[in-house]
C-alpha cells in the first residue's frame, strides 16, 4: 500500500518549506506553493544555487499572510496575502519562461535585500498569470506556479532510505524539496507512477526530476557539500543528468492529507532505473 507520509508547501521559491497535514490542490499546484519569488535587478529568479543564505529565512503561513523570520538575526516581516490589483506589475524570467507578476512592495524588497545581503525584489503570481508546463513532457493547457517546471514533485520514503544506506551520513528529505512523500512500495517506486489517484484527484508522472546543486546544500546551515549528487551519480545518472523523484501534473482539485492512499492506475516501467548493489 502506498500512503502519503508528508506534504510540503514552499510559498516563496527556494526558501524553506512548510510541512502540513492537509493541502489544497489548485490549478497551479498546492495552494500557496511557490506563488511568491525573489528576483534580481533584471527580473531573473533567484534561488539557493546562487544564494544559499536563503535557507536562513523561515516561512510560516498565518491568517493574515506569510510570516518570514531570519533564523539568526531574528528580524521578521509579514507579507499580506492580498496584493492590490493596482500594484506595479512586470514580466519575470524563470528558466526559459517569461510570465506576468506583481511586485509586492518596496518595504518588503528592502527587508529581503537587507536579510540576504543581495539586491532583490519579491514578486507574486496572480491567478490570471498563466505559466504553461513544459510541453515537451506534458500536453494541453496545464499550468504551474513559480516551481521549476511542474506543479508537483513526489518522492518515496523508500527511495531516500535506499540512498541513505549508501551514504556515510544520512540526509533528510528536505534536501530534495518534494511536495508529496509516500511510504510503501520499493525504492524508486515513484519512477513508475504514470497515473494515480489521491482522493479522486488524478496525478500523472511526466518526467523524472533532474537534480541540481541545491540538494548538496544543508537546509539548516546553508553549508554546501558534495552529497548526495556524488553518490546518486553512481546509480541514478542518465544522459548526463542525475535523477531523484518524479515531476507530476494533475487533473482535478480538492484537499489531500497525510495518511491518504495512492491508487496506481497505470505504470511506466520504461522509467525504472537498474538498481546497483550498494558499495
Amino acid at each position: 500500500m502506498l500512503q502519503i507520509s508528508g506534504l510540503y508547501i514552499y510559498p516563496i521559491k527556494s526558501l524553506p518549506g512548510i510541512a502540513v497535514n492537509e493541502a489544497r490542490v489548485t490549478e497551479k499546484g498546492f495552494e500557496f506553493d511557490r506563488r511568491w519569488m525573489l528576483v534580481d535587478e533584471n527580473n531573473l529568479f533567484i534561488s539557493q544555487r546562487e544564494a544559499p543564505q536563503m535557507t536562513q529565512l523561515l516561512v510560516a503561513i498565518e491568517n493574515d499572510g506569510l510570516h518570514i523570520k531570519h533564523k539568526l538575526k531574528g528580524n521578521s516581516i509579514t507579507i499580506p496575502f492580498d496584493i492590490p490589483s493596482s500594484a506595479e506589475t512586470g514580466t519575470v524570467t524563470i528558466w526559459d519562461d517569461i510570465c506576468e507578476a506583481r511586485y509586492v512592495s518596496s518595504e518588503v524588497d528592502e527587508w529581503f535585500t537587507a536579510m540576504l545581503e543581495i539586491n532583490c525584489r519579491l514578486v507574486y503570481m496572480p491567478d490570471d498569470s498563466m505559466r504553461i508546463v513544459d510541453q515537451r513532457y506534458a500536453t494541453g493547457d496545464m499550468v504551474t506556479s513559480f516551481a521549476d517546471a511542474y506543479p508537483f514533485m513526489i518522492v518515496g520514503q523508500a527511495s531516500l532510505d535506499d540512498l541513505n544506506s549508501r551514504l556515510a551520513e544520512p540526509l533528510p528529505m528536505d534536501r530534495f524539496r518534494p511536495n508529496i512523500v509516500f511510504t510503501g512500495g520499493e525504492p524508486f517506486e515513484e519512477d513508475l507512477l504514470a497515473d494515480f489517484t489521491i482522493r479522486n484527484i488524478h496525478f500523472y508522472g511526466v518526467k523524472l526530476c533532474a537534480r541540481c546543486i541545491i540538494t548538496t546544500i544543508d537546509q539548516n546551515s546553508g553549508a554546501k557539500g558534495k552529497e548526495p549528487l556524488k553518490t546518486l551519480a553512481s546509480f541514478r545518472a542518465k544522459n548526463n543528468k542525475i535523477y531523484f523523484g518524479q515531476n507530476l501534473v494533475h487533473k482535478g482539485d480538492g484537499v489531500i492529507g497525510v495518511g491518504d492512499q495512492l491508487h496506481a492506475i497505470s505504470l511506466n516501467r520504461e522509467e525504472r532505473f537498474m538498481i546497483t548493489e550498494k558499495v
